[in-house]
């Protein structure tokens, strides 16, 4: 029997790219201090410093200027256990990103901070949740981690989310009006991640139906949730 998969099934199964230039982020009160931080490199409270923030909230955006800028080479931290030390510090400068406290891998974590610490390598961590506050078995590594300058990335406020369903519009080359924006602003969870699923839903409710994104559209799609 034939695949029932049709072409339009499968463009909505694609990621759509987000540009992650330094012209493209977007800045406000909540990633203020992090911006700052990432733009006065090299001159940094400590080589190894870490930004924490939700999912979405630009922690990727702002480590893939800092890597663009300090030639650094970008490592995901569930690899840590499969690459080799020295070759990921070779430039001086390393991205740790998506640091969970429940996959991590303890040993090699601390093998690579130790050896960033005796080469005078900057490494730049990533993570959900306050690295200080991971519960680990090494103690050392705990220590280690408590130590670290960390900037906290927080929710974004109105202007920020009306800016950032504008940007992921864009990319999805969708064209919104501010009366659009508003409407979503006020129906969706508050968040980035609320606002990157609701400009998705929205393209992918446009291409199913075959309309154009519009507040219509978004109405019948968000009436029923809370403002």
């Amino acid at each position: 029997m034939g695949s029932s998969i049709s072409p339009r099934q499968l463009v909505l199964a694609l990621d759509h790219p987000e540009s992650f230039a330094r012209d493209d982020f977007l800045r406000g009160p909540a990633n203020t201090a992090a911006l700052t931080l990432i733009d006065r490199w090299p001159d940094w409270p400590d080589r190894i410093v870490a930004l924490v923030g939700p999912e979405g909230s630009g922690k990727s955006h702002l480590a893939a200027i800092w890597a663009q800028t300090a030639g650094a080479r970008v490592l995901a931290a569930n690899l840590l256990t499969v690459i080799d030390p020295p070759s990921a510090l070779a430039t001086g400068a390393l991205v740790i990103e998506d640091l969970e406290p429940d996959v991590l891998d303890e040993h090699a974590l601390f093998h690579l901070i130790n050896l960033a610490r005796e080469e005078r390598a900057y490494v730049l961590l990533t993570s959900r949740a306050a690295v200080a506050g991971f519960p680990l078995m090494i103690r050392d590594l705990a220590s280690r981690l408590r130590a670290l300058p960390s900037i906290a990335l927080a929710a974004p406020d109105d202007a920020l989310l009306r800016s950032l369903i504008v940007k992921l519009a864009t990319d999805r080359q969708l064209t919104v009006d501010e009366a659009l924006v508003n409407y979503i602003v006020n129906r969706i969870e508050r968040s980035f991640a609320g606002a990157r699923a609701a400009v998705a839903r929205l393209d992918q409710e446009a291409m199913r139906q075959h309309r154009p994104v519009t507040r219509t559209l978004a109405a019948e799609i968000f009436r029923d949730q809370n403002a």
